[in-house]
């Protein structure tokens, strides 16, 4: 399996207590699925995490990982993002798309231009936002909110979004 074959489903924000529980942050729709996945594992596979959640807690939920019993250990893991395999993930609806299948791919907009590719995809609690770089004749990158208005388009066969941008959005870069 490779690393394409994972999906980033969380991360670990640092230890919960004294006793070796992690804060852990969950990705997921629905968020307490994220033990269900479990194991989970370090982006290149080079550790593995079978967690238990104790109870939700502001911002996530506490958890236990096996072999983790210190606040030491726990505060050790901070910042690790944890991974499924993307077999182990639900099917999406065709309207849906994982993170890591929209980043890198072209986008042109409903005239064909080319207009960058996608290097992130960012939530800050109002909805998704694409961040597009290499956009040509613009310095730095353009913020797209991924609404079906904007991006009526996905096509993760072609590696493309097409977007319908509004106005003045690639206006002021030059």
């Amino acid at each position: 399996m490779s690393d394409d074959d994972l999906i980033c489903v969380g991360a670990i924000a640092g230890s919960f207590g004294v006793r070796g529980e992690v804060r852990l942050k969950s990705f997921c729709a629905n968020p307490e699925d994220i033990a269900q996945y479990t194991p989970l594992f370090s982006e290149k596979r080079e550790r593995s995490f079978e967690l238990k959640i104790t109870r939700a807690v502001k911002g996530g939920f506490a958890a236990r990982i096996l072999g983790v019993m210190t606040k030491e250990a726990a505060d050790g893991l901070r910042g690790t993002r944890l991974f499924a395999p993307r077999a182990a993930l639900p099917a999406l609806p065709d309207d849906e798309f994982y993170h890591s299948d929209l980043l890198g791919l072209e986008v042109v907009d409903t005239g064909g231009a080319a207009r960058g590719k996608v290097a992130a995809v960012l939530n800050h609690g109002a909805g998704d936002i694409l961040e597009l770089r290499s956009v040509p004749n613009h310095k730095g990158s353009v913020l797209v909110p991924f609404t079906q208005a904007i991006v009526p388009t996905v096509d993760l066969a072609a590696k493309r979004l097409v977007i319908d941008p509004p106005e003045g959005l690639f206006d002021d870069g030059a």
